[in-house]
């Protein structure tokens, strides 16, 4: 069972990470070691060319992770982004995007995962990421 739930991790972002809550970001699902969430498209997360912006995708990867900890070792919010690493792969054209978020190794002081960004509605992998945390 997580940690946290979906709805105590959406809490904590309207409370606490308001660059995630002016994004729209929200935990669909949350288990232990993982997490699903979604950035819902709006015009404020483009590009000139109309494609959702690298930052945007880069927050978005970065909470989904901080929501995988948090499943396991519960809401420790000073659990902090230590490397975060992203591959951009394709383009993301006026879609929402999802967050598949998943702990690959989870130590006494530090949390590795790897997050794959997908455009919603199809299976298309927008970008890979792969993040450490920090765990206080």
């Amino acid at each position: 069972m997580s940690a946290i739930s979906a709805e105590q991790f959406n809490a904590l972002l309207m409370e606490k990470l308001p660059m995630a809550r002016d994004l729209a970001i929200r935990a669909e699902s949350i288990g232990k070691g993982s997490a699903r969430l979604i950035m819902p498209f709006g015009p404020h997360l483009t590009r000139p060319v109309d494609v959702v912006c690298g930052p945007a995708l880069m927050t978005l990867a970065d909470v989904g992770l901080y929501a995988a900890v948090l499943s396991a070792i519960g809401q420790q919010e000073m659990a902090v982004t230590s490397n975060l690493n992203i591959s951009f792969l394709r383009k993301a054209e006026r879609c929402d995007i999802i967050a598949e978020a998943t702990l690959l190794k989870l130590g006494r002081r530090l949390a590795m995962g790897a997050v794959e960004l997908i455009a919603a509605g199809s299976d298309e992998l927008v970008a890979h990421v792969t993040a450490t945390y920090a765990i206080p």
